[in-house]
């Protein structure tokens, strides 16, 4: 039998690096960053040659000229004298304007429906169920348009608008209010109102502690309600009603005076929300028959109302299951605002990445601007959630 030599190499030995994991690994990976650097290189200056050769200067200097066209909706002053940079405040707050209402109508909708959908209710449970399979399957951008072009635009015309009341006016150029004029002395009721927030806040954080330590339990939830909405009301009595009121009024062929609700923002608000709202009921359902059935059969046989079991034991604790989820439902719902394009309501996509744009060609600046306003935005929303979802998680001991 042949005897091999021994193998063994001395301690000081160092294998060559080709051979060494942790070398090889850092050289393949400057390979990369030097091929990715040349290859952004290579595309800077090309953009910088063609950009050049068009006569297009690049900068954010556009933002200070003059924008010369109108908005349709506007939630600050605005006029076609104002400049491009103005331009891009209205569109952002036009988009922040429908993302917030669209998410809070569409958990209001998704949390009712996704209850509804295991309601002991053979009704309530299908309907709800038809909404979902019937709303979550049609493309958003459709539902858009259903909306807008089925819906809205065949209203009647203002002469002839659908009237609630002497205040309330809908037709085919959008819905119609009342707008509120403060008077002196009103200011002292947002500032109430902002304390009877912070007071229901303790009110709750101390009901807790007591309940913890007596087993006693308040009705905080309606002494809360009566705080944050009567304490205003009563400071408006006393400071003599420190607002008035401008109706809608017709002037010739369309309404004056009051707010007006343009039917781009209603169509994109009506068809969010419904749509969202379908996924977030299923998020909602799947939730909470995560719960195992003996939380709920322990809770009935204490015998608690159903009300109680489902508030009290079971939607506490399929909130750590939900929210995951909602998260990524809320970022969609923000980021498919953008489709407002379509039916030309003026949100940040329309007004500033599209008629900015084209009026003064500065592409790479817009683009750029539009993508680091919607990555803030879903980056905020993000850690929101995620601190809630800490917040409702439960602590293990």
């Amino acid at each position: 039998m042949s005897v091999r030599p021994n193998d063994a190499r001395p301690a000081g030995h160092k294998p060559p690096f080709w051979r060494d994991r942790a070398k090889r690994a850092l050289i393949f990976q400057l390979i990369l960053v030097a091929v990715v650097a040349a290859f952004l290189i290579y595309i800077i200056g090309n953009t910088q040659a063609n950009l050049e050769a068009r006569g297009i200067t690049t900068g954010f200097g556009f933002l200070s000229d003059t924008a010369g066209f109108g908005i349709g909706q506007t939630l600050i002053e605005y006029s076609s004298q104002s400049s491009y940079g103005r331009t891009f405040v209205i569109g952002l707050l036009n988009t922040l304007l429908v993302g917030g209402l669209g998410v809070l109508a569409a958990s209001i909708i998704g949390f009712i429906v996704g209850i509804a959908r295991l309601s002991p209710n053979w009704l309530i449970a299908k309907l709800a169920n038809a909404y979902i399979e019937t709303f979550r399957n049609i493309p958003l951008l459709l539902q858009i348009f259903f909306w807008y072009f089925a819906v809205l635009r065949t209203l009647p015309s203002a002469r002839e608008s659908m009237a609630f009341g002497e205040a309330i006016f809908l037709n085919v150029r959008g819905l119609y209010l009342p707008q509120p004029l403060f008077e002196s002395g009103f200011g002292l009721i947002p500032a109430t109102f902002i304390v009877a927030i912070v007071a229901s806040i303790a009110l709750v954080i101390w009901n807790k502690r007591r309940h913890e330590a007596t087993g006693k339990r308040l009705p905080v939830f309606w002494m809360s309600l009566v705080i944050i909405f009567g304490l205003p009301l009563l400071v408006l009595v006393v400071t003599g009603v420190p607002v008035t009121w401008e109706m809608p009024v017709l002037r010739g062929f369309n309404f004056g005076g009051g707010i007006t609700i343009i039917p781009e923002f209603l169509a994109l608000w009506l068809a969010l929300s419904i749509y969202t709202a379908s996924f977030i009921a299923e998020i909602v359902r799947s939730g909470i028959q995560a719960i195992p059935h003996g939380q709920t059969e322990a809770a009935q046989a204490l015998s608690l109302p159903r009300k109680l079991v489902l508030r009290l034991v079971v939607i506490p604790q399929a909130m750590r299951v939900i929210i995951p989820p909602l998260t990524s439902q809320y970022l969609n719902l923000i980021k498919n605002s953008s489709l407002a394009t379509a039916i030309g309501y003026p949100d940040l996509v329309s007004v500033f990445a599209g008629t900015t744009l084209n009026q003064t060609g500065q592409a790479i600046e817009v683009i750029a601007m539009t993508m680091a306003v919607y990555l803030i935005i879903s980056l905020l929303v993000s850690m929101f959630m995620n601190w809630f979802n800490a917040r409702v998680a439960l602590v293990e001991r």
